[in-house]
């Protein structure tokens, strides 16, 4: 186990740093100047010179890349071009706006989910289970972006349900707050109920074929005890894995939503420094949401064995 655990945190390192070259790279060769678009189009060439002196761009890519690492190893990760800020700083502020709307999101999914899922593997082929494709091909055939749209429309704008576009702050009253996240946590838990029962569903179905399953018969255990004793342990390590995946997904993967209710978070962060090319705060926020997956999938391998101690990782061998 210790084995395994230094081998997936040096995996996890050598992840982190191909993706921040890969970064570096495609945004030192794509089209366009960062100190222009900083500056405007009215800057005279004696500023833009100078912009580029003080970000390095007349130095060669390998030179800036190793100076940029170093800097960021030290916790530096540079002001944004954009806003004048410290990068590390406008993500840390933004942070908690997306994760209380991913985490609500995922609170609102996955019961819904579960009880589906479970219950649409108990009764195969029944009219609950065919309820249960349904939702899973409407969770994939909508789009997000429209289903936005129409609840903002719709339950804004018509029916005054919840608030306007735009983030609450807490100060401001933990309820307001809450409820200005609720509709976007909403349009995003549909997104995810679709893709959570069909892993749940699959691996209850797989769980209920084992032959462990057959034991619990022979044993006499019934049928409830059967399926919470020991086909839920089986059948819950992927769908754990698979919210893990979804909640460090989603800290990137929220930037239509934000956009669209007008939240402040890492989302819409990330979506303003592509638009405005400020490479420094996209390289900070792609580094950041790199090393919160990285992170994440990590602790999933570990949960792994604390949920199923049958586990093996790298050719160990339980006792």
């Amino acid at each position: 186990m210790v084995k395994y655990t230094i081998n997936r945190l040096v995996s996890g390192v050598v992840v982190l740093f191909v993706i921040s070259l890969i970064t570096f790279f495609v945004l030192t060769v794509i089209p366009g100047d960062a100190a222009l678009l900083s500056l405007g189009t009215d800057a005279t060439p004696e500023r833009l010179e100078a912009l580029r002196e003080s970000m390095g761009l007349n130095q060669p890519w390998y030179e800036r890349y190793f100076s940029w690492l170093t800097h960021f190893l030290a916790g530096d990760w540079g002001n944004s071009l954009f806003f004048g800020e410290d990068v590390l700083t406008l993500i840390m502020q933004r942070l908690m706006i997306t994760v209380s709307l991913a985490v609500l999101s995922l609170l609102l999914a996955i019961p819904v989910a579960a009880i589906i899922g479970i219950f649409s593997a108990l009764y195969q082929d029944k009219w609950i289970d065919r309820l249960a494709r349904t939702v899973m091909q409407l969770g994939d055939a909508i789009p997000q972006f429209w289903l936005a749209l129409i609840f903002l429309v719709f339950f804004s704008g018509k029916l005054g349900w919840f608030p306007v576009p735009g983030f609450i702050p807490v100060e401001e009253g933990w309820w307001r707050s809450l409820h200005s996240l609720l509709l976007p946590s909403i349009v995003v838990a549909i997104g995810l109920i679709g893709y959570l029962i069909r892993i749940i569903r699959s691996s209850m179905l797989s769980a209920l074929e084992q032959d462990f399953m057959l034991m619990t018969r022979v044993n006499g255990l019934s049928p409830a005890q059967a399926v919470f004793k020991y086909a839920l342990r089986s059948a819950v390590i992927a769908p754990v894995t698979t919210i893990l995946m979804q909640l460090a997904g989603l800290l990137a993967g929220t930037v239509l939503v934000e956009s669209i209710f007008a939240l402040p978070g890492v989302g819409r962060l990330l979506l303003v420094a592509v638009e405005q090319r400020d490479i420094i705060l996209l390289q900070g926020t792609v580094m950041f949401i790199t090393g919160v997956v990285v992170c994440v999938n990590f602790l999933a391998d570990i949960l792994y064995r604390v949920i199923n101690p049958m586990i093996q990782f790298g050719g160990e061998r339980n006792a």
